[in-house]
Order: structure tokens, then C-alpha cells, then sequence
């Protein structure tokens, strides 16, 4: 099981998780009970899983993955590639869910 203290590397779980995706795939998963967020992309599905339910005090059932391609982009006549992210679609179980947009 992974400690709650540290992450290798002195890195904390919280920090684990950037945001929240906010888009259209993303609101349509929560009606499934599913929830999108950046992570960083050296973290593991166990490292996200302990994170989340420390952070938000829910029960996690599921984690999927996605690191997205490198994409070349220019500037002018530099070439670059855009930077590496990595997100995680969280399943909770059934009665759980996280408040994105509390109610103001």
C-alpha cells in the first residue's frame, strides 16, 4: 500500500493531483459517477487512487490513464513540442461523489 506521507522523490499525494478537467467528455462522465483530472505523469494508478480518496473522502473502485501524444509545435523558425500531460479518469463507487462546483 502506499504511504500517505511521501511519494518517491519527497512529492506529497495532494501534489499528485493538478485540476479538475472541466469539458463536455468530462460532464458527461459524472453522470456515470466518473471524474477527470490532470495528474502528474510519473504518478501510478495507486499513487491517484490513495490521493483521491485522501483529498476528497470517497471510495475510488476504478482508475484509467491517458498520456496523450507530444504534439510539434513552431514558433517562428523554433520547433517545439508542447508539454507532456497526463490524466486520469476516476470511478467512484455508488452513493460517492465529488463537489466540483459548490454552490455559491
Amino acid at each position: 500500500m502506499v504511504s500517505n506521507s511521501t511519494i518517491s522523490g519527497n512529492r506529497a499525494l495532494p501534489d499528485l493531483i493538478r485540476r479538475p478537467i472541466v469539458t463536455e467528455k468530462g460532464t458527461r462522465l459524472l453522470e456515470d459517477n466518473k471524474y477527470v483530472f490532470e495528474v502528474l505523469p510519473q504518478a501510478t494508478k495507486p499513487e491517484i487512487k490513495a490521493a483521491i480518496e485522501s483529498l476528497f473522502e470517497v471510495k475510488v473502485t476504478k482508475v484509467n490513464t491517458y498520456r496523450a501524444p507530444r504534439k510539434k509545435r513552431r514558433v517562428g523558425r523554433f520547433t517545439g513540442y508542447k508539454a507532456q500531460y497526463k490524466r486520469a479518469v476516476v470511478t467512484l463507487s455508488p452513493g460517492d461523489q465529488i463537489i466540483l462546483f459548490p454552490e455559491v
